[in-house]
């Protein structure tokens, strides 16, 4: 029985990643905080282990007695007050559990980094649009994507790490695009900008389907883009999550980039003022003001064997209804 370490394990991703190696019947180790949810964390085989991503020294002591085939490490922030907290969490954190697994002697086959496509920020912008390729030279445009580019880097080449870099994730337990859902539902419907923007997605499923082909098949330094293989418009998404409700009547709001600029700037104000991370923040604006999310997944099908089983519609149908029947709409 193969022995697999799940960080992040109470998150949107992490707790799918958990679900995927209880049934390939891992022993499945996930590593929450003390402060962390275990709504989804219920099957009784789950093993439970706490890491200070803090401590290089506290994070031996912790790991110290267990060895690991796997590794998944999915822990990270996408919102933060403090900007310095990405970096801490993504990039230090990355860092120093690397670093404790090395001087620790894991025995590990396989060490899977979920990074992001936001690595890259605002490239081939130019129409037609072009796919971001893994030889481009990344310039990402917010905390988010720096830190986990620096993240990435401060992995040593010498160790057995493959590295994944999805687009927009969504799917059940998601909460960022409920939001979209939940305006929706309340009638109304925002778009960014008025030049053409080509976004893509994947499901959290392929995500989690890409983790278990990486740990078998994944190259040592390898970095992969996923996606669903298609490219949408920027209304493709809302008009889904539209339909799946029931088509209720909306208005839909196209807001210009300058809009969307002052409105994140105070959402970012209010805050640091309230103590309470709007998600309508510095890094948000950057995000919706990219027009090109096209990146190349040829190499995770070609070298993984990576086959994305959803595309928007069933993606979006499935989740609707999750967050139906959980009461979230």
């Amino acid at each position: 029985m193969k022995k697999i370490l799940i960080t992040g394990a109470s998150g949107f991703i992490g707790s799918f990643i958990v679900e995927e190696a209880l049934l390939k019947g891992m022993e499945t180790w996930a590593a929450v905080r003390p402060s962390s949810s275990r709504e989804y964390l219920r099957d009784e085989r789950i093993h439970f282990i706490e890491l200070d991503f803090s401590s290089v020294d506290r994070l031996k002591e912790q790991l110290s007695g267990h060895a690991f085939d796997y590794v998944v490490h999915a822990a990270g922030v996408t919102k933060c007050l403090d900007k310095e907290d990405f970096f801490r969490v993504n990039r230090d954190g990355t860092r120093k559990l690397v670093q404790a697994l090395q001087e620790l002697g894991q025995p590990l086959e396989r060490f899977v980094f979920l990074s992001s496509l936001s690595i890259f920020g605002a490239i081939r912008e130019q129409q037609p649009y072009g796919e971001i390729e893994p030889t481009d030279t990344p310039r990402p445009n917010t905390a988010y994507g720096k830190s986990k580019l620096e993240a990435e880097a401060s992995i040593p080449s010498s160790f057995p790490c493959v590295i994944l870099r999805p687009t927009g994730v969504y799917g059940p337990r998601e909460k960022d695009y409920f939001l979209m859902a939940k305006s929706i539902q309340g009638h109304t419907d925002f778009a960014a900008g008025y030049r053409r923007q080509d976004i893509t997605f994947v499901y959290v499923k392929d995500v989690v389907q890409a983790v278990f082909l990486a740990l078998d098949h994944g190259k040592t330094g390898s970095a992969y883009f996923l996606s669903d293989g298609n490219v949408y418009r920027s209304t493709d998404f809302s008009d889904l999550i539209h339909e799946e409700l029931g088509r209720p009547w909306r208005i839909r709001i196209t807001a210009p980039l300058w809009l969307l600029r002052i409105v994140t700037f105070f959402g970012d104000l209010a805050g640091h003022l309230t103590g309470r991370i709007s998600a309508l923040n510095n890094d948000k604006y950057q995000i919706l003001r990219q027009r090109n999310w096209r990146c190349n997944i040829r190499p995770a099908i070609e070298e993984l064997g990576y086959r994305p089983q959803y595309d928007l519609r069933r993606g979006v149908k499935e989740t609707i209804a999750w967050y139906k029947k959980a009461g979230w709409l």
